[in-house]
């Protein structure tokens, strides 16, 4: 089990191990739904409202169909650590500054992914900790006068003891280089093998599809050593489009969160504004990173679903995001077995987050336009394509990469989309997002 040389291994034992130390460590997960309940329950005004928003929360997180399906089925320890995440995501809505950035610290060197959304807690840490307001409650205009130097130290104090405990074996051993080639796996492309749903997609299948026209237009266009649909991890050349550097993707991710940014260092308004932050980073670093894995966008899908319980502008995008989010992970479970345990799942989680969101917050406040009626019923269309008519057509041969390339660009339009909406909101001023 620990040779790290022997391939295709199994064993009852393993599988026991694998699956019980998942559903063992995803205790912390509802540890931390739990600490968030809690934390609602303290602002919340109304038993019954406490409870019901309590227990939409628990539903959302706990019940969510992609930790399901990548924790559980696919094989991961997601939960363990979005539980460590909410743990920390809940003490900074509590005002536990140092507590909160002690637990990120631990979730970013569990898995750097968390790097994802460091911007939103070193923005709102620097405005809020460093620069705090003389009047408890109100933001402050920030200036230097009421920087605190003390502050800074302390949190700095925390996060690099973390980071220490964490790093420090590996610079004992000399083996620094080692761990920073496979966190940042450039060599690896800009895409991963199935795309992630996100504007690398888009640009992908636009180079595709200008080259064929190129082509059959007579225009001499070479084909790239590794081709965009080959399903293969690599580097790839864009035929047509300028092939996209990392570089370029870091530029990009950074501005898509420099108004997020900028709104919480002009306006902090409370937590809140520390969490739309949050998940605006996660939406920039998923849309426009360099080799995105699908999974990631859970990172968006979890911290949504703490908003969306209190404001239904943000449950419906909730209600589209999960929608698309979760049926871009579908491809993870390939076996045609699967299926019907995946969509069976997913109905009742989407239902499930559907009617709840509805009760709490108001049949008339939670309504989806006809457009994205039309696009949640379409994602039935392209599953129901790739689980079934691609077979029929005889197509598995030829055009093995077109199931997963119609998912991956169809959802596409939907996280851009819900996106665009969030940003928005978030961005409109002088509204009360909260009910």
């Amino acid at each position: 089990m620990v040779d790290v040389k022997n391939l295709n291994y199994a064993s009852l034992a393993c599988v026991l191990f694998q699956r019980f130390s998942v559903i063992i460590s995803d205790g912390l997960l509802a540890f931390a739904v739990h600490q968030y309940c809690r934390y609602l329950s303290r602002r919340t005004s109304g038993v019954s409202k406490s409870w019901e928003l309590s227990l939409m929360v628990s539903v959302l997180v706990l019940a969510n169909f992609g930790l399901l399906i990548v924790d559980h089925i696919h094989f991961q320890y997601n939960g363990f650590l979005f539980g460590i995440w909410l743990l920390s995501i809940t003490r900074m809505m509590e005002g536990s500054v140092i507590q909160s950035s002690l637990l990120f610290a631990a979730a970013l060197n569990f898995k750097h992914i968390f790097l994802y959304v460091s911007p939103a807690y070193f923005i709102y840490l620097l405005r809020v900790y460093c620069f705090p307001s003389t009047k408890p409650g109100v933001p402050s205009r920030p200036s230097v006068s009421l920087f605190s130097p003390v502050n800074l130290i302390k949190l700095g104090l925390a996060v690099i003891s973390m980071f220490a405990l964490s790093f420090g074996p590996f610079i004992y051993l000399n083996q620094v280089p080692q761990v920073l080639s496979r966190l940042f796996p450039f060599k690896r492309g800009l895409c991963h093998a199935y795309w992630a749903p996100n504007v690398w997609a888009l640009y992908n299948i636009a180079d595709k599809a200008l080259s064929v026209l190129a082509r059959k237009a007579g225009f001499a266009i070479a084909s790239s050593p590794a081709a965009l649909t080959s399903g293969l991890v690599g580097d790839v050349q864009h035929v047509v489009l300028p092939t996209v550097p990392p570089l370029a993707t870091m530029i990009l991710t950074a501005l898509s969160m420099v108004p997020a940014m900028v709104q919480v260092w002009r306006r902090p308004t409370g937590p809140e504004s520390f969490l739309r932050c949050l998940v605006l980073c996660s939406y920039g670093s998923f849309l426009l990173g360099w080799h995105v894995h699908e999974k990631a966008i859970l990172m968006v899908i979890i911290p949504l679903a703490l908003l969306a319980v209190e404001c239904p502008k943000t449950a419906r995008v909730f209600l589209v995001m999960s929608c698309t989010g979760h049926l871009s992970l579908f491809p993870l479970l390939f076996q045609p077995a699967e299926t019907p345990a995946k969509v069976c799942l997913m109905l009742f989680y989407t239902l499930a987050s559907f009617f709840g969101l509805k009760t709490i917050l108001g049949q008339d406040k939670v309504r989806l336009s006809w457009l994205e009626v039309l696009y949640l019923c379409g994602l039935g269309g392209v599953q129901f394509y790739s689980s079934v008519l691609h077979t029929i057509l005889g197509l598995q041969s030829r055009l093995p990469f077109l199931p997963l390339l119609m998912t991956s660009v169809y959802c596409s339009l939907g996280v851009v989309y819900t996106w665009i909406c969030f940003y928005v909101d978030t961005l409109r001023p002088s509204k009360p997002h909260r009910l």
